[in-house]
């Protein structure tokens, strides 16, 4: 692996995001949601399940008393909280918000203890008992929230209050575990704590916060198995040991090296995927690196939903087997599609393929955003990609599938989740090494950047994902020779190119792992257009996939559709879809949001001959009857009123 070739995300501060797509989302996060979220961590939202959270931190600092309540996580939700904050402030600075950010700051680091410790769970309930099960009760998944936060606070505002305070952390960790005589072999139950360590290190630049991170993933797995170890030494029980997951559950019944699939719970997963990915762009380290592209494939290629979701079950909230892929009973967590964007993102970084900003792509756009409602203020913890309300309030197997968002959640890991990454949306459109710029998302935007040490503006102008025509203008301060290399997305089957005007043609010196490079000299002014063809594509999945057998799924450029019963009617599972289907699209700007709306026609089987009481006759052939159908984005379902709602739609 030649590390010089890795390449580096363009700060947030040099990216202006001007897009007609996410800029309404990153507003409504401005707006609507991180401050409909703070009232709801601090328990102000009428109907909605309480947080406790702000009021667990007031009690671990001394200033009223009370019990802890909640999940042992609960700290995380502020963090997550603090961080989408900082990414707001980035683009929009408001003094009343970050007032706001640097009171909830001054509460956390009122509940410190003086060694640094920094988590209100055990605050309240004991110091004496702290990472004696750290397989189960999530102290270091909550210090990498917290530094998380104090990282990109700290890019935002110059502030160093919650990252001095959680470097502290660091350090207490530090003296707790390691490979030294007398530390603990442990590493964290929950990941994300190897990823905020690195992130801390592009900071500081000191060793020890590197070393740890990389401790944990080299140490994960190792036998003995350090859950199993704490187990017996404290008198606990790691939730998953009788269960088939075992201590893979945790993505640590093997060390890493030797793990070839995408297994365990979903979300702890993609977590220490990035964080492995991570500590590969740092040290080279060229058998972890083989082990993220093993499961890479594993994951991409057979456990995950065309959605963009991954975890197909809500028992342990987990992947399963290759191709098990049910659309009624998933779980396609929201966090779970955030990781593997984290994951995509900093494989990108080591090696720029299109796959990665593909399904970086197709996560963003369909399972991640389908996570929150249009107004802000409603959440879906379960993507489904098909729902029956009945069947979510009366079969046991479907309950954790909500057919509404809901207003908040007990565990409420995945609203921060969103709110911080659509505010940091930016880290996502470019990465670049000295002399290359690379463009994996196509979100209008104008930023400033040096490339090959000139001072460049870029201008990038759209109309995506409802059409793919991409304006790039280039202006460096002086004539600049480098390049520029454009993703070809993975649905696209036809493009044109042009360099002011002139058509280019793609050729084999040119395209290289789906990014087409185009080199040479740049001036002030020179104008990049692509044309990315977007017609409606019938999708259809592996045979192995059983629940999509005799079905199929539609896409227009990186869209999913669905049906939703609001536009179709009841019964969506009685709906074909012809194989000479012919479809149009339309924009109605008044439509959820402004969405571009397909129509296509369809056969709806009839029910003639069945009476009320029939359960079962002899066969006769089935007839239909026309349909017109109409689709909608996956994203913007549920959005009206409550009804079934189907991606996958049987064939003829």
């Amino acid at each position: 692996m030649n590390e010089e070739k890795y390449t580096k995300t363009v700060p947030m501060n040099q990216i202006s995001i001007k897009d007609t797509f996410w800029s309404c989302y990153r507003e409504l996060a401005r707006t609507k949601i991180i401050p409909y979220q703070w009232e709801a961590l601090n328990d102000r939202v009428p109907g909605a399940e309480p947080s406790h959270c702000i009021n667990n931190f007031k009690i671990a600092a001394g200033l009223k008393e009370g019990k802890f309540e909640g999940f042992v996580f609960q700290d995380s939700d502020l963090a997550k909280w603090i961080e989408a904050a900082a990414f707001s402030l980035v683009w929009y600075p408001e003094s009343t918000l970050e007032q706001t950010v640097d009171e909830a700051i001054d509460l956390i680091v009122s509940a410190q203890q003086e060694d640094g410790y920094l988590d209100t769970y055990y605050i309240i309930n004991g110091l004496e008992d702290r990472w004696t099960n750290v397989t189960n009760n999530h102290e270091m998944y909550c210090a990498g929230h917290m530094l998380e936060a104090a990282v990109a606070y700290y890019h935002a505002t110059g502030k160093r209050k919650l990252l001095d305070a959680t470097i502290r952390f660091v350090d207490h960790i530090d003296q707790v575990f390691g490979p030294e005589e007398g530390k603990k072999k442990g590493y964290p139950g929950h990941e994300v704590l190897e990823m905020a360590l690195m992130k801390l290190y592009e900071i500081t630049k000191e060793e020890k916060h590197r070393k740890l991170a990389k401790y944990f993933i080299d140490q994960r797995g190792q036998s003995p198995l350090y859950f199993d170890e704490e187990a017996k030494a404290n008198n606990t029980d790691p939730h998953w040991k009788d269960s088939y997951f075992k201590l893979q559950y945790y993505q640590a019944g093997l060390p890493v090296r030797e793990q070839d699939k995408a297994e365990g719970h979903a979300v702890r997963a993609v977590y220490l995927y990035s964080g492995m990915a991570d500590v590969v762009r740092e040290t080279g380290d060229d058998g972890l690196y083989q082990s993220c592209q093993r499961i890479w494939d594993n994951m991409v290629h057979k456990r995950m939903y065309i959605t963009g979701s991954i975890g197909s079950s809500s028992y342990g909230e987990s992947f399963t087997f290759d191709y098990d892929l049910p659309n009624d009973t998933v779980y396609g967590e929201t966090c779970a599609s955030i990781g593997l964007v984290f994951f995509a993102h900093r494989m990108l970084q080591i090696s720029p393929k299109s796959e990665y900003a593909d399904v970086m792509e197709k996560a963003l756009y369909n399972g991640i955003i389908s996570g929150i409602s249009l107004d802000g203020t409603k959440f879906f913890y379960v993507n489904p990609l098909e729902v029956l309300p009945e069947a979510c309030e009366k079969d046991q197997l479907r309950r954790h599938v909500k057919p509404e968002r809901q207003k908040w959640f007990g565990c409420a890991c995945c609203p921060p989740n969103l709110a911080r990454t659509v505010t940091s949306l930016s880290n996502y459109i470019y990465t670049k090494n000295e002399d290359t710029l690379f463009l994996h998302l196509y979100i209008g935007n104008e930023s400033k950047l040096e490339l090959n040490g000139i001072e460049t503006t870029i201008n990038m102008t759209s109309n995506y994902p409802w059409d793919g025509d991409i304006s790039v203008e280039v202006s460096p301060v002086e004539a600049m020779e480098g390049s520029l290399a454009f993703r070809i997305p993975g649905w696209c089957r036809k493009y044109t190119v042009w360099k002011n005007d002139v058509p280019i043609v793609p050729d084999e010196n040119i395209l290289k792992d789906g990014y087409l490079y185009i080199q040479g000299k740049w001036e002030a002014g020179d104008l990049i257009k692509l044309h990315f063809e977007m017609p409606v594509q019938v999708i259809s999945s592996n045979p192995r996939v059983r629940s999509n057998i005799g079905k199929v799924a539609v896409m227009r450029g990186p869209i999913v559709y669905c049906l939703e019963q609001e536009d179709n009617g009841a019964q969506l599972q009685q709906i074909r879809l012809p194989k000479d289907s012919q479809f149009t699209c339309h924009y109605e700007k008044d439509l959820l949001g402004g969405i571009v709306k397909l129509s296509s026609n369809g056969m709806i089987l009839d029910n003639n001959g069945w009476e009320d009481n029939t359960l079962y006759r002899f066969y006769t052939e089935d007839t239909f009857t026309a349909k017109e159908l109409t689709w909608i984005p996956y994203y913007a379902w549920a959005n009206r009123t409550c009804g079934e709602m189907s991606v996958w739609i049987r064939t003829e």
